[in-house]
């Protein structure tokens, strides 16, 4: 009896967990299109702060709703789209655009894989040339041919 009871009270945790994790109703657009138009181009261009491999249009995360309500509301201020995006980075870094400017402070993350690229394809050479030259076998002497010879005569 009480295994039955046990297993409709995980039964009914698990249906109620189930209906609590469903997402969101959508939220809805705005009354002007052109502005919503601009808010879902600007979105694609923006990172998640949260999920940060995905645009702030792709994500369901609750800081994003708020990213695009924050970016809505600049946006009928009457803000550009270039103004837009030096707000967000003022306030969170280059990071949150997802094509950062170059600039000295991005160079590490334009650069930076190339150059370690190029720096293991050094090593990766030097490496490959030490191998080599321990490898190849020093040229014998007319006098340990001899010496060879006798050795191999006798």
């Amino acid at each position: 009896m009480k295994r039955v009871i046990l297993n409709a009270v995980l039964m009914l945790s698990m249906v109620l967990s189930a209906a609590a994790s469903n997402g969101r109703e959508a939220v809805p657009m705005a009354q002007d299109p052109k502005l919503e138009a601009r808010l879902d181009e600007l979105s694609h261009e923006l990172r998640c702060m949260v999920c940060q491999n995905e645009s702030l249009a792709s994500s369901r995360a609750e800081l994003a709703d708020d990213l695009r309500t924050e970016v809505r509301e600049l946006l009928r201020s009457g803000k550009s789209d270039q103004e837009v995006k030096d707000f967000l980075v003022s306030r969170y870094g280059d990071f949150v655009l997802y094509n950062p400017e170059v600039k000295p402070l991005t160079w590490v993350l334009w650069f930076g894989p190339f150059v370690l690229l190029l720096m293991a394809v050094i090593f990766l050479g030097m490496y490959l040339r030490q191998r080599r030259d321990l490898a190849a076998p020093e040229a014998m002497s007319e006098q340990e041919r001899e010496r060879a010879k006798q050795l191999l005569k006798g």
